[in-house]
């Protein structure tokens, strides 16, 4: 079938390299526009993009898919199918009638509609999650299912240890959608919940929160984004790898007895000053301490 493509993130990046290597390659890839990155500020392309040009793929980034311009450049491809997935920006109409899309969304919905499904999910402790194939409406991930499968969530998952299993997953499952046209059943009203966006308040630890939900969040976080911890002062010291110690024990950041770097029940192993390299939570304490317990 032929097909275009709709992505940016890595994510999206690794379902497009299993895409490209099936009969249902993109006739076009469709991405955001690179973008000023780092401390330099140099422009960066999305994650799609680089993908697409290793593969050999046409590539699209245009400043707004719905305009007339964008419609008009997709609609030459000649698609029988859109295929989208973390494209990262609203699909309005008329698009979103011309052509058929089909969705790649990571979760269990209706559980988990929106931007950050996967580190939600963990941040829940929910037990499981998955991917669905959707069709894509104007409802905020809303649309009928054609096909969705589950994947565990271990118990030492984080973020970069569970998604590419979801990737994997996500793939078999919309070129299984290409090659089979399954039926759509619309989602149920029960059970809906929304994964919003990451924002600073979500990163940031709480002293009065369990060890167990503090390592969930340093763990759905990591490696991507980052957990952080609230120093003195109104700094940020970044958490990478965290371990529980006691799953119900809240607390401030202090140092252990046994020179362990504890928030509550939760000692923290792998942490990163602000405009520093990541170090051992020991070389830390060592270079920078903290109030005894």
């Amino acid at each position: 079938m032929r097909t275009v493509y709709l992505g940016t993130s890595a994510f999206a990046a690794a379902v497009l390299r299993r895409l490209a290597a099936s009969e249902h390659r993109p006739q076009l890839v469709v991405t955001r526009p690179d973008r000023p990155a780092g401390r330099g500020r140099r422009l960066s392309s999305p994650p799609v993009a680089e993908a697409a040009r290793e593969l050999g793929l046409e590539l699209f980034q245009p400043e707004n898919v719905n305009d007339e311009q964008a419609r008009a450049r997709i609609a030459a491809a000649e698609p029988g199918e859109l295929v989208i997935c973390a494209f990262g920006a609203l699909i309005k109409e008329p698009l979103l009638s011309d052509h058929p899309l089909l969705n790649i969304h990571p979760s269990l919905l209706p559980r988990w509609r929106g931007a950050a499904p996967v580190e939600r999910a963990i941040m829940a402790g929910d037990e499981q999650t998955g991917v669905a194939i959707m069709r894509l409406t104007a409802g905020w991930d809303s649309g009928p299912i054609c096909l969705m499968a589950t994947e565990p969530i271990a118990p030492e998952d984080t973020y970069g240890t569970l998604t590419p299993r979801l990737q994997e997953l996500g793939a078999d499952l919309v070129l299984r959608a290409l090659d089979e046209r399954p039926g759509f059943t619309e989602q149920p009203e029960e059970g809906v919940t929304y994964a919003e966006k990451i924002g600073p308040a979500d990163r940031t630890l709480d002293p009065g929160a369990p060890a167990a939900v503090n390592d969930r969040v340093v763990r759905a976080l990591t490696p991507h984004i980052g957990a952080r911890v609230a120093l003195p002062g109104g700094a940020f010291l970044g958490v990478l790898r965290a371990a529980v110690r006691d799953p119900g024990a809240a607390g401030p950041l202090r140092a252990g007895d046994d020179g362990a770097l504890l928030l509550g029940g939760l000692e923290l192993l792998e942490v990163q000053p602000a405009g520093g390299r990541p170090m051992d939570a020991a070389a830390y304490l060592r270079g920078h301490g903290l109030p005894s317990a």
